[in-house]
């Protein structure tokens, strides 16, 4: 990780990850790259009611922090495209605790 983001991080782990995945947005951008890569469309298109700007500030965040790739094709028009990195990938087993406690508690009512 890079000595500036590091510096900047809460000590508590939990803050940490909260740090970098509370935005609403952010963990469903994480469910849908979970499945593969995805174009900026795909996701804005599955992202019912997250703005462009919106959209566009949250993967930038998520790809400072390490989180995923972004990777520009020379076409016309542009052609953008977001992998998840490693490190993305590695909060699989934290979203699929959110999945499995979310239908828990859907049960329950």
């Amino acid at each position: 990780m890079l000595p500036e983001i590091s510096d900047a991080l809460p000590a508590c782990p939990v803050e940490t990850t909260l740090t970098l995945i509370s935005d609403k947005w952010k963990v469903l951008i994480l469910r849908d790259l979970l499945t593969g890569t995805k174009r900026f469309g795909e996701l804005k298109k599955s992202l019912d009611g997250v703005s462009q700007k919106v959209l566009t500030s949250q993967l930038r965040q998520m790809e400072a922090s390490g989180l995923l790739t972004r990777k520009v094709y020379a076409e016309v028009p542009p052609h953008v495209e977001y992998t998840l990195t490693e490190l993305g990938y590695s909060l699989r087993p934290v979203l699929e605790a959110m999945r499995d406690w979310g239908e828990a508690y859907k049960k329950r009512f």
